[in-house]
């Protein structure tokens, strides 16, 4: 499976909360940086993060850029999800994927509020 493959695989796997599915696709030290939010490292960690306690159900996350430039894929996009405590919201993400082995080992998340 290509490293473009693989991470959309890994957004198909994140829309349905499968959590085998997305840790298959990443290295088992992986570094998942939400940037201005939280660091996770290793899968347990991200496993954790993977439905986040303060929201609610699986989020729509609507892929609409794929860049891939050696070890690293980048991609672009719009979500939805919903928080236990305020409702549903939207965002816009950028993703960076920084592979290692055929496997995801960094994942740089970039999310941006939208009214």
């Amino acid at each position: 499976m290509s490293q473009r493959d693989l991470v959309l695989e890994y957004f198909d796997a994140f829309r349905a909360s499968d959590h085998p599915r997305i840790l298959a696709t990443l290295s088992d030290d992986v570094e998942w940086v939400i940037h201005g939010a939280r660091t996770t490292n290793g899968k347990a960690e991200f496993d954790d993060e993977i439905e986040n306690p303060a929201f609610t159900g699986s989020p729509e996350l609507d892929v609409q850029r794929v860049f891939e430039d050696g070890p690293v894929v980048v991609v672009t996009g719009e979500g939805r999800g919903a928080l236990k405590d305020q409702g549903p919201f939207r965002f816009a993400f950028n993703d960076l994927f920084t592979f290692r082995e055929g496997l995801i080992a960094r994942v740089d998340s970039y999310v941006v509020p939208l009214p």
